[in-house]
């Protein structure tokens, strides 16, 4: 994509986003990472009239495993402090799970990550439809006291839902102190600290994020008041379990966020070699009638697992009941304020 392009669909973004004349906003990248995306988002910026700025921190080395929630902003205060005083933040590095990223939003800066490849950005650019599916789901979840989750394969699962809040993302951002992720499109919440329970089977097609990889045989969870007790399988399973065990660290066992996809830009099959375009797996987040369950951190939702040991998995086909009322139905959306209308 050339940076005209670029520019065009950052501005796309910047209005959906809700940016005006005068507002200060700060792009923030990291050594000589995406800094074509830090000079598509100031030409946007600009054309909008915004006061644009551009932090860039110093390159880091590769963290090797995944670890959320450390950033390098952890040794720089004062820039913290800068980013306080924007209107809003695009978050070129990911900063999500840290204490920096809910330290900037709590004193009101809204905060919008965009890491994936342009290629993706453009194909899944935030909609007015897309939030209104994803608002729609947000104020269905946060009512319900139950979700139960099931499968042809064998997933039977309980979430209590009395704790989280329920969380929308759909790719823009406009309100004071609010997070979102582009690309995007789904709702999650999370379960009681001690009130998941029941058996999850990661099927065959299913994804491992962020192994970036398709399940090729079953993985069996069983999860106990809140945390998994047995992990069973093949070498997936193995695979996972390896995975986990790298992090020392046994909170990696707790259940984190959970909820569906609603994004019918967004398609499960380009993760395959040739089709991937690289990036950190937001489509098959948002694919269309996905349950997507994750394990490890909840401190994004507030709650007290900050774990660095994270997995979030999306599985097709599944059934996912709010108060024993059908949600999602072997993988489509069946309720109908948040059906993709098909033209």
């Amino acid at each position: 994509m050339d940076q005209f392009s670029f520019t065009e669909i950052c501005l796309h973004q910047l209005k959906m986003s809700g940016v005006h004349e005068g507002e200060r906003l700060i792009v923030l990248t990291q050594g000589n990472e995406r800094l074509d995306y830090a000079d598509a988002f100031m030409a946007a910026g600009q054309r909008l009239g915004a006061k644009m700025y551009h932090m860039r921190l110093p390159a880091v080395p590769p963290a090797g495993a995944w670890a959320v929630g450390k950033t390098g902003l952890a040794a720089m205060p004062e820039a913290v402090e800068a980013l306080k005083a924007a209107d809003m933040l695009i978050d070129c590095i990911f900063l999500l799970f840290s204490p920096e990223q809910m330290a900037i939003q709590a004193a009101g800066t809204r905060i919008l990550t965009a890491v994936e490849p342009p290629e993706l950005l453009a194909r899944m650019l935030p909609s007015k439809a897309l939030r209104e599916r994803v608002e729609f789901a947000g104020h269905l979840l946060s009512k319900a006291k139950v979700m139960r989750i099931t499968s042809p394969h064998g997933t039977d699962v309980t979430y209590k839902l009395n704790t989280y809040p329920a969380v929308t993302e759909y790719a823009c951002t406009d309100e004071p102190g609010r997070w979102d992720h582009w690309p995007s499109g789904f709702v999650f919440t999370g379960g009681d600290d001690d009130g998941v329970d029941g058996t999850i089977v990661v099927a065959p097609g299913d994804i491992l994020l962020p192994q970036n990889i398709y399940v090729r045989d079953p993985i069996v969870y069983t999860i106990e008041k809140g945390w998994i007790t047995d992990i069973r399988g093949g070498l997936d399973a193995e695979l996972v379990k390896s995975y986990m065990d790298a992090f020392d660290d046994p909170r990696g066992k707790g259940m984190s966020h959970v909820g569906w996809g609603l994004n019918p830009d967004a398609k499960w099959h380009r993760m395959v070699p040739g089709e991937f375009p690289g990036g950190m797996g937001m489509e098959p987040r948002s694919f269309y009638g996905n349950v997507m369950f994750s394990t490890g951190p909840n401190n994004e939702l507030g709650g007290p697992n900050d774990t660095a040991c994270h997995l979030d998995i999306p599985m097709r086909n599944c059934s996912l009941f709010l108060d024993d009322e059908p949600v999602v139905l072997d993988g489509d959306v069946v309720v109908k304020e948040m059906q993709h209308k098909r033209g």
